[in-house]
């Protein structure tokens, strides 16, 4: 924890200043303890300038200036949906208290947009044919697109999202991938486990400990540029009582020709004539939401693909739901797909630096 935006509420309100002051650039808000370590308040330049206005002076206590009636959060018991509410009310830093009131650690809604209660295995094993000779010696999520290497654009967005237990699954030359993330990525220490065979788009779950474990889990592809919202998806999710949620993109199909509709008890019987006709329909983004009871429906050694396990599923009564994705999302599986990314990432960082 952060131990900068903690004062006692017996300091002076200079030292509270002096210490604000040294949090330029940051969330410039002290929480206030009493001399049991409980939070009691509070406290911002403003509390202090309205509280000097009053009448308090600089050697008055930061307790006479602090606001009581300050947001907080429970241990165990953070709620994202709450996070949000937060956020949107402007506010940045909230602690999370412990039974008695002591401060277990500080969210920081300027570092992470959210703290989502969930885990996440990205799945790397794929040799990416199609991306050679680029991946003969390179495995696929480990090129670099902007600098950066594909595989680290969804880490950090699950770190975005508070999303800190990360396991990838890999297979072809793992070695690189392991060596990757020997150290931190975007705070994460990610975990590696190697496929010895091929186990499909999810079988390699069961070489992880997600299974064995209460809660929810995201599996996506590793190869993925997206901008989705882990944290909408999440809510969506819960809100629906899902057992699994799927990232779906909008796909549509043009056919070039003109369609015949006919009679369904006189197939030789033409009823209609469409020209041109385009369907539309949502697509697998390869990103899913898995309650952690379907994942210990996998068969562990045993090659399963994500659509396999969620038909089984789906035969068993439990909830599917998809989740439209808002925004980016680009499969990098081919060269022009690889184009198109890398010139979206240039984009991206023309726009971040412009507004920087």
């Amino acid at each position: 924890m952060d131990k900068r935006h903690i004062i006692k509420e017996d300091a002076s309100l200079i030292d509270a200043l002096t210490q604000l002051n040294a949090l330029s650039g940051g969330v410039m808000t002290l929480f206030a303890v009493d001399s049991d370590g409980r939070v009691t308040g509070s406290l911002t330049d403003g509390d202090i300038r309205r509280a000097l206005i009053g009448g308090a002076r600089l050697s008055s206590t930061v307790g006479s200036a602090c606001r009581r009636s300050f947001r907080s959060l429970r241990s165990g018991d953070i709620d994202p949906a709450q996070l949000r509410r937060f956020r949107q009310d402007g506010i940045m830093l909230i602690p999370v208290l412990d039974a008695d009131g002591r401060p277990d650690t500080l969210i920081d809604l300027t570092k992470r947009t959210t703290v989502l209660p969930l885990s996440a295995v990205l799945m790397a094993g794929g040799k990416g044919e199609r991306l050679r000779p680029a991946t003969l010696t390179c495995p696929k999520p480990l090129l670099e697109i902007e600098g950066k290497a594909i595989i680290d654009y969804n880490v950090e967005l699950l770190a975005s999202s508070g999303v800190e237990d990360i396991t990838v699954c890999t297979r072809y030359l793992s070695e690189q991938i392991y060596e990757h993330f020997s150290k931190p990525v975007a705070g994460v220490d990610v975990k590696c486990v190697r496929e010895d065979e091929p186990l499909g788009t999810i079988g390699a779950v069961t070489l992880t400990d997600a299974a064995s474990k209460p809660g929810e889990t995201i599996v996506m592809n590793s190869d993925l540029i997206t901008t989705i919202s882990f944290e909408d998806m999440y809510l969506r999710h819960r809100s629906a009582g899902a057992d699994i949620s799927i990232a779906a993109v909008p796909y549509q199909v043009s056919v070039p020709y003109a369609i015949l509709s006919f009679d369904s008890g006189d197939t030789s019987r033409v009823t209609a004539i469409e020209e041109k006709p385009s369907y539309s329909y949502y697509a697998n983004a390869g990103i899913y939401i898995f309650s952690n009871e379907v994942l210990r429906m996998l068969e562990p050694g045993k090659r399963t693909d994500a659509t396999d396990l969620i038909a089984t599923a789906i035969a068993r009564g439990k909830k599917v739901t998809y989740y439209p994705i808002r925004g980016t999302w680009i499969d990098v599986g081919s060269p022009v797909d690889f184009r198109q990314a890398a010139e979206l990432m240039r984009h991206h960082k023309a726009m971040s630096q412009s507004n920087s």
